[in-house]
């Protein structure tokens, strides 16, 4: 099982470098970088230069603000940088961010994302050899490549492997089909949806290209509530009681409460945060909801609290992997690698 950490979303550039070598030093695989308030691209050089052994993925950078061959060339860059250690994971976002919020024109994001890709795998093979390889499709044509404008031939610089961050089945086929794994949104890492919906999406997809689960990865984004001690679990409970308020208040996310059993909590939730109404989440934000949906136990059992959920995901065959995030307080990091290495 391969373990990832992220950074927080709003991290300053000048942040990454320690986060990064604090991954490092506790034995993680990789760490993920998220698109919010800074370029991920930026934030996975800097995490990137800061060390040695460290995967840094984007987790996930958005595909339909940019161009795939943009996309392209920073991503083999970053690779050619970094030994190969920079692994490239996309998504779509909503509509209204990216209309709204990107000023880009929007469409069906999982045909796109089918195409998108197939440009970037156009131009790592143009890069790699130093000749076109074309690509046309509905929204994305690939055609022109003058050799001023061509890296290559390049055939030491490591391939990067593409991710796709998303939720639903159409978006979980694309990625069987065409990307090398799949990184799931922690609201739809639980095993029910990992289960019934993801694996049976990744698995059609992977069939129609000729390929198999076993060539895919797979990373469920796992939230977890933990700390040294029972007082410390309860504390971070209360904070986290919050946070999982205002992400499940959106409604995009109701059927991962539905699923564990929760109908109408989502409504629930998003009339509290519009009425600003934070006192009342212990009356719906249980600790029985907290402890359904969110993995929580002191850091001395969590590996086993988190192979027990996964281990029907690991009898797939797929490469299975996680994310757990950093403690807060550093000097926890020696706990929190033990369990990264009873995990690992």
């Amino acid at each position: 099982m391969k373990i990832y950490t992220g950074t927080e979303a709003a991290i300053a550039p000048t942040a990454v470098a320690a986060v990064a070598r604090r991954a490092e030093a506790a034995g993680y695989d990789g760490l993920h970088v998220s698109e919010t308030v800074h370029d991920p691209f930026l934030l996975a050089l800097l995490a990137l230069q800061a060390t040695e052994r460290l995967v840094v993925r984007t987790s996930v950078a958005l595909a339909f603000v940019r161009s795939p061959l943009l996309t392209a060339y920073t991503a083999w860059d970053l690779s050619k940088l970094s030994g190969g250690r920079f692994h490239l994971g996309l998504g779509s976002q909503i509509r209204q961010n990216i209309e709204q919020r990107y000023a880009m024109p929007w469409s069906a994001p999982a045909p796109r994302m089918r195409e998108y890709l197939g440009v970037i795998r156009a131009a790592f093979e143009t890069f790699r050899t130093g000749k076109l390889v074309a690509y046309e499709g509905e929204q994305y044509r690939f055609t022109r490549m003058q050799p001023y404008f061509n890296p290559g031939p390049d055939t030491e610089t490591a391939t990067p492997p593409i991710y796709l961050g998303g939720v639903g089945r159409r978006m979980c086929h694309v990625a069987g089909e065409a990307a090398d794994g799949m990184i799931t949104h922690p609201t739809s890492s639980d095993l029910q949806y990992l289960t019934g919906e993801c694996l049976p999406a990744l698995a059609g997809g992977a069939a129609a290209a000729g390929r198999t689960l076993e060539q895919l990865d797979l990373v469920a984004g796992l939230q977890v509530i933990t700390g040294a001690t029972a007082q410390d679990v309860a504390a971070e409970r209360e904070r986290r009681r919050r946070l999982f308020a205002f992400l499940y208040s959106t409604p995009a996310y109701r059927g991962a409460l539905e699923r564990h059993g929760f109908p109408g909590l989502q409504e629930n939730l998003a009339e509290l945060v519009r009425r600003d109404e934070w006192n009342r989440l212990r009356s719906v934000v249980t600790d029985d909801v907290l402890c359904e949906v969110v993995p929580t136990a002191r850091y001395s059992d969590l590996a086993a609290v988190i192979r027990d959920r996964l281990a029907p995901v690991e009898a797939s065959g797929m490469s299975v992997g996680v994310t757990l995030a950093l403690p807060d307080d550093p000097g926890h990091d020696p706990l929190i690698a033990e369990v990264v290495a009873e995990l690992k």
